[in-house]
């Protein structure tokens, strides 16, 4: 189960909205939603699944996001998790993939082994494999410092409370906890 919500910092101070991803399929249509609450003030998605993993995306006007996700390889593992593993935040250059292009035959299948209809399934062109990542945080992981959270507050946070420690050193507890 997921929780996202859209927290937008305001002259007045923090606001709040749950907000539903069913229809994001991109990073660009997420930081869109980001932008729809506010084009000109910072907007944090804060979004969490189950204990498993927590992600951060921080949107200042119109440059571009920031991202932070606690556990690569869990969050790999969702469909939204893998909308903010972008080759950026995983530290790959654009577009490329670590696969040996030496290691595959002409065939289609690595190192001559018949190939597995199933894993091709799987793991269709462009998605993240669960094995390509670690299990450790990647990111930007200043990405809430001047907002109060160091990068070593954000490295020590429990995915289970992740989301309202982050509201409450923000300020914005109360407001987090009206949209949960």
């Amino acid at each position: 189960m997921y929780f996202a919500a859209l927290l937008a910092r305001t002259e007045d101070g923090w606001k709040a909205s749950d907000t539903e991803l069913d229809d994001v399929e991109t990073l660009s249509d997420l930081t869109d939603l980001a932008r729809e609450v506010s084009d000109e003030d910072t907007v944090l998605l804060l979004i969490e699944q189950e204990d498993a993993w927590f992600g951060v995306v921080r949107v200042d006007g119109e440059e571009d996001p920031r991202i932070y996700v606690s556990d690569a390889a869990a969050a790999a593992r969702s469909s939204y998790g893998e909308i903010l593993l972008t080759d950026e935040v995983l530290g790959r250059e654009p577009g490329g993939d670590d696969t040996d292009l030496d290691a595959l035959d002409l065939d289609g299948t690595e190192d001559g082994e018949p190939a597995d209809s199933e894993d091709d399934e799987e793991e269709e062109e462009g998605s993240v494999s669960c094995e390509a990542v670690s299990h450790s945080p990647v990111g930007d992981r200043y990405i809430l410092a001047d907002l109060g959270v160091s990068e070593r507050e954000l490295l020590a946070l429990d995915e289970g409370e992740a989301l309202s420690t982050i509201a409450e050193s923000l300020g914005a507890a109360e407001v987090l906890e009206t949209v949960r």
